[in-house]
């Protein structure tokens, strides 16, 4: 259903003489229109080459520009997702001043797939910018977010570039709310469950016999978080991953085994702990403490930023809405995670000056 024309709508025609560009930016039977039309209030239609616009002036002129930076970005290879047009639009509508095509810039490419690994909204370029310029960077923030994968792509940029001697990937062993109980095999079968999300980045990234070769020669570890306890990791790219479910001193130790010419990434989600009882987050523990200390950045990603399906980003905010709501009735109710800003930072829209994508 098209909304509701009223005598102060104008019109617009946008052409655009490369077809298959119109078509790869429309979608399937045109069905990203009605993501123009959903989010902005405009009736859109076309006809051959020319997309016919029409609503309020405002909205109009940022549709215009919307389509004219998309086809911008593809134009350059990028291929656009129905997540990105959503996205562009309320980031465009945020941020008049930022230019898609520098937001979507390519920072790797998956080596013999020939894919192109690009941040998908401000927030994920902030924190391609943070990895690339401090040692140490926490990205924290809902699932969906782009945190592990584009630290994975960088990890395996820097490995290709020859910046690093190898990439060390690791997380906490820690149940998510179900007790599995015994699990059968040797140590790796055991463990292997709780890594899978990264297996999973890292293959996205690497053919699976190049991944496999680099794993056998040391060169990529996947390892549980215990398994870093008195080691000195020098030349390496270490991930923490799901750092949420960390102790406090489980953090501690982590952070203090980063070697020289090394870098660390943490990532997590300070509303989906799965600690027992009301045990202290070491990723909040560690944002608090550590925000202000040079050569540490804290990168926070919002439900804006969700880059997975547009309904993941709407079910965080009913959560998000939900656990804010209960917080000012219960301030003190659920896990003592120790991030005093999280909830700030879960509804902030991350700016340049706290620099903040598929996870």
């Amino acid at each position: 259903m098209h909304p509701t024309s009223s005598a102060d709508d104008v019109s617009a025609e946008v052409e655009v003489e490369d077809r298959e560009l119109l078509m790869a930016l429309t979608g399937t039977s045109s069905d990203r229109l009605r993501i123009f039309e959903r989010t902005l209030g405009l009736s859109v239609g076309l006809r051959g080459e020319t997309l016919l616009l029409q609503g309020d002036a405002g909205s109009v002129a940022l549709a215009e520009r919307v389509v004219s930076e998309l086809l911008d970005v593809m134009s350059g290879g990028t291929v656009v997702q129905d997540v990105d047009v959503e996205g562009s639009i309320g980031l465009l509508r945020r941020h008049p001043e930022v230019k898609l095509r520098d937001v979507f810039a390519p920072i790797a490419l998956s080596a013999g797939r020939g894919k192109q690994v690009c941040p998908r909204g401000l927030a994920q370029r902030h924190y391609v910018q943070a990895i690339r310029d401090d040692d140490v960077v926490f990205g924290v923030g809902p699932a969906g977010t782009g945190k592990t994968y584009l630290a994975m792509a960088m990890a395996v940029s820097c490995l290709l570039e020859q910046r690093v001697k190898r990439i060390i990937l690791t997380r906490p062993a820690v149940e998510a709310g179900e007790k599995l109980g015994f699990l059968p095999g040797d140590m790796t079968d055991k463990v292997d469950p709780y890594l899978r999300p990264l297996y999973d980045a890292l293959y996205d990234m690497l053919p699976a016999e190049r991944a496999q070769t680099l794993i056998g020669r040391g060169t990529i570890e996947v390892a549980p978080l215990a398994f870093m306890r008195g080691r000195t990791l020098n030349d390496a790219f270490v991930i923490l991953d799901e750092a949420q479910n960390t102790q406090v001193s489980q953090m501690r130790m982590f952070l203090t085994r980063i070697g020289l010419r090394s870098k660390a990434v943490i990532t997590g989600d300070v509303t989906q702990v799965d600690l027992p009882g009301r045990t202290r987050s070491g990723l909040g523990d560690a944002v608090q403490l550590l925000s202000n200390v040079d050569g540490v950045r804290c990168c926070h990603f919002s439900s804006v930023d969700v880059v997975r399906h547009p309904l993941v980003r709407r079910i965080v905010e009913a959560y998000d809405g939900r656990d804010a709501r209960a917080a000012r009735h219960h301030p003190k109710s659920g896990h003592d995670d120790g991030d005093s800003d999280g909830d700030a930072a879960a509804d902030a829209t991350p700016g340049p000056q706290t620099t903040s994508t598929p996870e």
